[in-house]
């Protein structure tokens, strides 16, 4: 297999896992990806300013607005002013935020492992595993 037919067939194979998760997402919360994605930021980190989750997340600053705005009616984020410039406002995450992603991080990692039981054997499981620390080096060097 030559480097274009593996990056489209490595292509393929992540949009349907990701498909997959997507769904398993949409049927389990009220949240979108970005929605979880941007707590998911803020449960790593300790705060974060709406132009840093825009960019990390790679949408609008007026679409993060509005995800800001609906996460923290529903009592996942917090917005706190800063002390030296009134100007910005940080964004954090509440005990309740962090609960959601724990549960959330659960079942994607249940339907994943459904997903290895009915689907690989012993062998791909360990391929798998083999193969992780390529797919960490491909994640980390494309951001």
């Amino acid at each position: 297999m030559n480097k274009s037919e593996l990056a489209s067939s490595l292509r393929m194979a992540i949009a349907i896992l990701y498909k997959g998760l997507r769904k398993e997402l949409t049927d389990s919360s009220g949240y979108s990806m970005t929605e979880l994605q941007t707590v998911g930021l803020l449960f790593v980190t300790d705060k974060m300013l709406p132009t840093e989750l825009a960019r990390e997340t790679r949408i609008t600053t007026q679409s993060m607005s509005q995800i800001l705005t609906k996460l923290e009616a529903e009592g996942v984020i917090v917005k706190t002013p800063s002390q030296t410039d009134k100007r910005k406002v940080y964004i954090s995450i509440t005990e309740f935020g962090r609960e959601m992603i724990k549960r959330t991080q659960y079942e994607r990692d249940q339907w994943l492992i459904q997903s290895f039981d009915s689907t690989l054997n012993k062998e791909d499981l360990e391929l798998l595993e083999k193969a992780l620390p390529v797919l960490h080096k491909l994640t980390t060097t494309n951001k």
